[in-house]
């Protein structure tokens, strides 16, 4: 698949919001979770899932556009084993087209892969300079690469990302690189706290309460950290976010 002016809005559209981003003050998991997602949109890909580092280097999940692909990268974190492993510790794209073909080299994931539906892969690190922050994966139903062009807007998309995500375009102070990220980690936890109150009170899903928390932030030009953080506080009740959306349906 190449770009075409079918998509180019899409294209357009995932910079703007990297860049409003930038703008507003970035909230690190929103911000990469639209990524994701947005990858799935443009890109020839089914599902998407991102790895963020901490200060150790030790790969945490940060993202994804589905639960297949979050349990990926969870099974790749803790087997040490994938392609997004390798493209954050090599620092290099890492194109499995055929995950069948791939067995010797990755024995556990190629299994797990396969039994969720996927038959290939593409892994993209993230990176600042020469700091790699994590890496993206981008996960096939049937067997094939991306094109030439498609690559290089997948990385294209995690470069922007990864500055937006630092907000540091003007130093490589590594004291100040892992706050950001910890900071960003530590977010995560606060959003699926968030996650299971509001499942829990409106009987839905992980997923779809993750929709309504963002809905809520976004309607109100909050960080979804900042209203994950009030509903697991319980300054904001869940009543209130279930309600907004239930008006705004």
């Amino acid at each position: 698949m190449t770009v075409t002016d079918g998509r180019e809005q899409q294209v357009v559209q995932a910079f703007v919001e990297i860049a409003e981003g930038l703008a507003r003050g970035v909230d690190a998991v929103d911000l990469l979770d639209r990524l994701a997602h947005n990858c799935v949109s443009i890109l020839d890909v089914a599902s998407a899932g991102l790895l963020l580092a901490d200060d150790r280097g030790q790969l945490h999940v940060i993202a994804a556009s589905s639960q297949a692909a979050r349990e990926l990268e969870v099974f790749q974190v803790q087997r040490d084993e994938g392609p997004c492993r390798d493209a954050y510790h090599s620092g290099e794209s890492v194109d499995v087209p055929d995950l069948a073909a791939a067995a010797e080299r990755w024995p556990q994931f190629v299994v797990a892969a396969r039994k969720a539906g996927f038959e290939s892969l593409h892994a993209v690190p993230l990176r600042l300079r020469a700091s790699i922050l994590g890496a993206m994966g981008l996960f096939g139903t049937q067997s094939g690469t991306l094109d030439d062009a498609d690559h290089a807007l997948a990385q294209a998309l995690a470069d922007v990302a990864s500055v937006a995500l630092v907000q540091e375009r003007a130093t490589a102070d590594q004291a100040a690189l892992a706050g950001h990220l910890q900071a960003a980690l530590a977010s995560r936890i606060a959003i699926e706290q968030a996650k299971g109150v509001i499942a829990y009170a409106g009987d839905l899903d992980v997923g779809q309460a993750f929709d309504r928390l963002r809905r809520y932030a976004r309607d109100h030009n909050l960080r979804l950290t900042d209203v994950a953080t009030a509903v697991v506080a319980r300054d904001l009740t869940s009543h209130a976010v279930l309600a907004h959306a239930g008006a705004k349906a």
